[in-house]
């Protein structure tokens, strides 16, 4: 009792350590969201694995191990400075682009549903999209660094993040993903929105991306998705089979819901109901008012990424500044898409959504991310702590 006494006195005068305080508003949503993805992938994966003969909690505890590495994930990037990650911003392009152009290595490359977007490490496949997301921030974040007076008034310099992104894009587009290439060319024109350039530069380049990606639309079956998700009752036993089955499930969700596991389009009805689409499989269990309680912990999460992004711009911290705002901008779109697709608002679009979705790839790389932004967060806390003590140190000597 004495030792714990003593302690708080030292840490009342400042001679001790002090213990940085814990971002609720950061952690909260996430672990609430985490928590709400265990629950919607036990229920809605049991009929997919029984299905294909495995025990109906495999995909569930598939998902726990992901969440498990996941974690570790997090911690050891909650450990690395971002004076660090600073450093080796610059090679992350390079990196991505090879990263990306390792899926169609033969033997190394693996194709499901017709898409070669994963690499195969022995135990598990990869998708290489995911970390290149975080790549491409990173790099993206330094890039704004270095060229931070020329953004604002150079249109050249406004450009050049587009063209590489287009450089991502290309690649991305011959696995075929045209969602991922979507988000990760407007995560880069909103960083480099972010960062100060001018609105007529935003514009121009906004008028340059629309016409790549309505030729990228008009591959045969992508159109047949924009046909459909204009009419999907059209043909609703073909192409518009997946949305007229998602729409299905949020109108019998109602208000309230028709109780948690006791869902009907998961059985069989709506594809990937426990990946692409357990957005709408919540909607059938949890009803509007659990549609509005996810809608809200996001706003809440990415909010609260962008919060912290703009304090580390106040505090002369550009680099981590523009990470977070990159991390929120990805994890906001493609939640955004994600949920967009489940309700019929957007084309159908092969988008997990974070932190809910069953996934591997996506599951560790997001927890990567967010372990980034509390790496970021601590040392806005700390240094700021030691900002105080050394002015409280000198007062204290004049006293």
């Amino acid at each position: 009792m004495s030792h714990a006494i003593a302690k708080g006195q030292a840490q009342r005068h400042g001679r001790g350590p002090r213990e940085l305080p814990v971002d609720y508003w950061l952690l909260v949503p996430v672990l609430l969201l985490v928590s709400l993805g265990v629950i919607m992938v036990g229920s809605a994966s049991v009929a997919v694995a029984e299905s294909h003969g495995m025990s109906s909690g495999y995909y569930l505890v598939r998902h726990l191990i992901y969440l498990s590495m996941g974690i570790v994930l997090a911690c050891m990037a909650r450990l690395v400075p971002v004076k660090t990650l600073e450093g080796v911003c610059r090679p992350m392009y390079p990196l991505a682009i090879l990263a990306l152009a390792a899926v169609f290595i033969p033997g190394l490359g693996h194709t499901v549903n017709g898409s070669t977007r994963w690499v195969s490490l022995g135990l598990l496949n990869f998708q290489v999209v995911e970390a290149v997301k975080i790549m491409f921030i990173l790099y993206m974040a330094g890039y704004l660094v270095r060229k931070a007076d020329r953004i604002r008034s150079h249109f050249i310099d406004t450009l050049k993040p587009l063209v590489l992104a287009g450089g991502l894009t290309f690649l991305l587009l011959l696995q075929p993903d045209m969602g991922s290439a979507a988000v990760i060319t407007v995560v880069a024109g909103g960083m480099v929105w972010l960062a100060g350039a001018a609105w007529r530069h935003i514009f121009v380049l906004g008028a340059l991306v629309l016409p790549v990606f309505g030729y990228a639309a008009m591959e045969p079956y992508r159109f047949r998705r924009i046909v459909s998700f204009v009419d999907p009752w059209a043909d609703p036993y073909d192409s518009g089979f997946q949305l007229t089955q998602a729409l299905i499930a949020v109108g019998r969700g109602e208000l309230f819901g028709v109780g948690l596991g006791a869902s009907i389009q998961k059985l069989f009805y709506l594809p990937e109901a426990h990946t692409d689409f357990i957005f709408a499989v919540l909607a059938e269990e949890f009803g509007l008012l659990g549609v509005f309680f996810v809608l809200g912990l996001f706003l809440l999460l990415v909010s609260r990424i962008m919060g912290i992004g703009a304090r580390a711009h106040r505090e002369d911290r550009p680099f981590a500044g523009n990470v977070c705002f990159g991390i929120g901008l990805w994890m906001g779109l493609q939640a955004l898409v994600s949920i967009g697709v489940n309700l019929g608002a957007l084309p159908t679009k092969g988008l997990t959504l974070p932190l809910i979705s069953s996934g591997g790839s996506s599951v560790l790389m997001t927890f990567l991310a967010l372990g980034i932004v509390f790496r970021i967060r601590y040392e806005l806390d700390r240094d700021a702590a030691m900002t105080i003590k050394s002015r409280v140190g000198p007062r204290k000597m004049k006293l």
